[in-house]
């Protein structure tokens, strides 16, 4: 069985190797970009993820580059500290994985070279303008006129898929959240000595928004920051061109925009995040994009993995973990049932059952991702001084009360995907 994967992101990667790992499948990956390159600054994978990373064969390499203290400190607008928590204190010693912070570039690293070592090719330059089945399997075309065959064909290729634009479901169009976000890197070394201090994730409450502040390398050497906050739609339009232009203003004007943010906050606190901002060199504009509930995930021979079928808003931090999730589901899907003897599983119903396992999770997690988005989104004086006590009153609660002991808000993180029960009604072709 061959694996024709379209997209070099986590999912395609993770999907290539989970898929050569376990079942012994051989895939090639196309990739629009020219090159290796990603999108996005820094992420949390947490225990659900990691534990799968581990899986894979590229745990203890991550761990050489990404911190894994996961203290978190929250300030109000006014600098002051509004409670402190540690993030899956319970879910590590239920799983015995802790959540990574990582660079975005570092895992898809990390993944690349684990690729390399299994002999699976990655072509670069590659864009789908063609998709058919016949009774060879699935062809895909690329625009530099190239035609491959395989018996499966994953979608890999991110919110904005060219597999599901051509084939699976080109009706369903990705849409705005109203929540942008502007992040940066900067060394630490730049800044003054205070920002040593800084080992843990913060977060910073304004009425406009959230600003965040983490380190994001094992050394803790460079500090990744971000701004979280409501955007509306550019008056030039919801298209790429008007993002374009917004992008281009905002990345050029971010400085007096986020001095302007972060004024009311003061202190010694108030005074590193203004010095981090003018630090910063450049800065990066991204608009959170996200795809509606209720669309197709397969047709035919082909599926869709990962934010390709379902990108959901990062606000809890679940993204690369749904795809991990669905590469490993799929693997196991395609294995003959224990006892029988090899045949290759039908895969209209792999995909039926891949849809009925993993949709209610993945839903549950998007609806999640959305209602924290809105806290991002601009309040008043008096809503916003509303939510700094909300947040104030639920840390005090959780530390006096020791809920991280009971796994209060972390039972979807001890979840295993190898463990879930699947009734094998998978018929054999």
């Amino acid at each position: 069985m061959q694996v024709l994967i379209i997209g070099a992101g986590p999912a395609g990667l993770a999907a290539a190797l989970c898929l050569k790992r376990r079942n012994g499948l051989s895939s090639v990956i196309y990739e629009i970009r020219p090159e290796p390159t990603t999108l996005g600054g820094a992420i949390i994978i947490p225990c659900n993820g990691t534990r799968l990373l581990d899986r894979l064969g590229v745990y203890e390499a991550l761990l050489l580059r990404a911190p894994q203290d996961l203290k978190t400190a929250l300030y109000s607008s006014q600098g002051s500290l509004l409670g402190e928590t540690k993030l899956g204190t319970w879910s590590a010693e239920k799983t015995g994985y802790g959540h990574m912070r990582v660079r975005r570039a570092d895992l898809q690293d990390v993944l690349l070279q684990a690729l390399q070592e299994e002999g699976i090719q990655v072509q670069y330059n590659k864009q789908p303008v063609g998709i058919k089945e016949n009774d060879d399997g699935v062809a895909v075309t690329f625009s530099d006129s190239t035609t491959y065959t395989a018996n499966i064909l994953l979608g890999c290729d991110g919110i904005h898929s060219s597999v599901r634009k051509l084939y699976v479901d080109p009706q369903v169009l990705p849409e705005y959240s109203g929540i942008s976000t502007i992040f940066s890197f900067v060394p630490v070394s730049d800044l003054p000595p205070t920002a040593s201090s800084i080992t843990r994730s913060t977060g910073t409450l304004t009425p406009d928004g959230i600003f965040g502040l983490m380190p994001c390398s094992i050394s803790n050497d460079t500090i990744f920051w971000l701004f979280s906050h409501e955007v509306p739609i550019p008056s030039s339009g919801n298209t790429r061109d008007g993002w374009e232009d917004y992008s281009h203003l905002s990345t050029s004007s971010f400085k007096p925009t986020l001095m302007s943010v972060l004024a009311s906050v003061r202190g010694e606190w108030g005074a590193l995040l203004k010095t981090v901002i003018q630090t910063t060199a450049d800065v990066q504009f991204y608009p959170i994009f996200r795809l509606p509930l209720g669309g197709k995930w397969a047709n035919g021979k082909c599926l869709l993995l990962g934010d390709a079928a379902h990108a959901m808003q990062p606000h809890v931090g679940q993204g690369v973990s749904m795809a991990l999730e669905d590469a490993f589901m799929l693997s196991r899907l395609l294995l003959p049932e224990t006892g029988t003897a090899f045949a290759m599983p039908s895969l209209g119903e792999v995909f039926s059952k891949f849809d009925e396992i993993r949709r209610p999770r993945i839903e549950k997690f998007h609806r999640l991702a959305a209602g924290r988005g809105e806290q991002r989104k601009r309040t008043g004086k008096w809503a916003h001084w509303a939510k700094e006590t909300a947040f104030w009153a639920g840390l005090w609660v959780y530390k006096s009360l020791r809920l991280d002991r009971w796994g209060f808000w972390e039972g979807d993180l001890v979840y295993d995907i190898d463990e879930i029960e699947i009734h094998h009604s998978v018929g054999q072709s």
